[in-house]
C-alpha cells in the first residue's frame, strides 16, 4: 500500500508512505528490532506515525511504544538525502511482514 507525498511539517519537507502491519502478532520486539536495524542503515531521519503518536524508526523502544497491532496503518515519514531509498526499503520490509 503506497501513498507517497511531499508535505510541509514544521517548515520541513518530508516524504511519506502508508504501510500496513501485516504480521499476526503486530509490531512486537523481533519485527521492531528488524525495522530499527534497517532504518539505522540510512542517513535520513525516519519516523513512524500511528494516530497521534510519532516514533523514531531507528529506536526499537520508540517503535514498541506505538503498540501497533495487526492491521494497523502506519505512516512512514523521512527527510534527508536518502529518504526515498529508506522509504522504499522499509515499505518492502512491511510488505514482507518484516521478515526479510
Amino acid at each position: 500500500m503506497t501513498d507517497e507525498s511531499t508535505t510541509d511539517m514544521d517548515n520541513e519537507d518530508y516524504l511519506s508512505r502508508k504501510v500496513i502491519v501485516a504480521s499476526d502478532n503486530g509490531l512486537h520486539a523481533r519485527p521492531a528490532g528488524r525495522l530499527a536495524q534497517e532504518a539505522q542503515t540510512f542517513e535520513a531521519d525516519i519516523s513512524l506515525v500511528l494516530d497521534d503518536q510519532e516514533a523514531d524508526a531507528k529506536s526499537i523502544l520508540d517503535i514498541l511504544t506505538l503498540a501497533a497491532g495487526p492491521g494497523n496503518v502506519l505512516e512512514l515519514r523521512a527527510t534527508g538525502v536518502d529518504a526515498e531509498a529508506a522509504l522504499e526499503r522499509l515499505e518492502e520490509l512491511f510488505a514482507n511482514k518484516l521478515e526479510g
